[in-house]
């Protein structure tokens, strides 16, 4: 049995508009309708024990209603979904007590307390036996680097620096199973490095499962092996990086190091008819675009080394970000 199963989840929200047309002081009372906002059409996928999965859509998709949904926040409007055999949204104080949940832009620290009173109320409130606590709280500390922090009011915190607490404040209760919505929301690049190497380290040493919603695709790339992508309320792709990649097409990238500097005309003109989409030059270093399917990377090599002078040369793959922004594009979403 996956740990978590979904089948055919819908949710859909009811949402009061005023009409124009009237005015007048009771416009905003009588001249309402209501419009339903389909966030999720039918979603399918399992997600298995000690998985690092990244759940990722432009905004509206239904990323986050997802991600409430299996927190036991929201109940759906039509399908199942079980999580560790529980119904999220009918077993909420089992469920909460073996899961953990991170949003990027709310914290679960009481504001105005010290991060380690947080803790310990967090403590109370998951009735965690004071042994496991402790043994919790110390790994949690060391692993977020957060003993200079224990005694600072949350209100007194740097943004990267409540997000460390607020991940640790998830895990004192030793949950099996992580949802991390927006976790690197707004954090610098020190912090988002901190972030990603102590997701890395729960999931492969800790066996915790981890779901995780983001824009950032340096995030994605950066920790996870499965990719599910969310559009318009429905799944449009799962899989890894590189199904992703082959779904939207075979574009490569050369990465070019000239011994002289060359005009892009006397590149162009070199590697006329080969399947190369675009080039372009800057100083001594060119960068082509092309076609895989076209022209092999190997084949487009030969026909560079044998009319320019070469230092080096590599082939990478387009940024994720474009890979993903041509499959929203490919279905419709209007973010692409």
């Amino acid at each position: 049995m996956s740990q978590i199963e979904v089948r055919s989840l819908a949710k859909v929200f009811r949402v009061a508009e005023r009409r124009a047309g009237l005015a007048g002081a009771f416009r905003g009372l009588v001249d309402r309708r209501i419009r339903e906002v389909h966030a999720l059409a039918g979603v399918d996928f399992d997600v298995e024990r000690g998985e690092l999965v990244g759940y990722i859509g432009p905004n509206g998709a239904g990323k986050s209603t997802t991600i409430k949904i299996l927190a036991g926040i929201l109940t759906p409007t039509g399908g199942t979904c079980t999580v560790d055999g529980l119904t999220p949204w009918r077993d909420r104080r089992r469920h909460a007590a073996r899961i953990g949940v991170v949003f990027g832009q709310r914290t679960q620290l009481w504001w105005d307390l010290p991060v380690i009173e947080s803790f310990e109320l967090l403590q109370r409130v998951y009735r965690v036996p004071a042994p496991v606590f402790q043994r919790n709280r110390d790994r949690m500390v060391e692993l977020m680097r957060l003993g200079p922090l224990l005694d600072t009011p949350v209100r007194q915190l740097s943004l990267g620096q409540r997000m460390r607490a607020d991940l640790a404040a998830a895990l004192l209760h030793g949950p099996k199973l992580l949802f991390l919505d927006e976790p690197t929301i707004g954090l610098d690049a020190a912090a988002k490095l901190a972030m990603r190497d102590f997701v890395r380290t729960l999931n492969r040493e800790e066996g915790v499962t981890v779901v995780l919603t983001t824009h950032d695709m340096d995030d994605i790339e950066a920790l996870c092996e499965r990719i599910m992508v969310i559009g318009q309320g429905q799944i449009l792709i799962d899989g890894g990086i590189d199904d992703l990649r082959r779904r939207v097409g075979n574009s490569r990238v050369l990465i070019v190091d000239l011994e002289d500097t060359v005009s892009v005309a006397a590149l162009e003109d070199g590697l006329r008819g080969v399947g190369t989409r675009d080039v372009r030059v800057t100083g001594r270093r060119a960068r082509i675009d092309f076609d895989a399917g076209v022209i092999a990377p190997a084949a487009l090599i030969a026909r560079v080394t044998s009319r320019f002078e070469v230092q080096d040369l590599f082939v990478e793959h387009p940024p994720i970000e474009h890979t993903v922004a041509e499959l929203y594009a490919e279905h419709g979403e209007g973010e692409a």
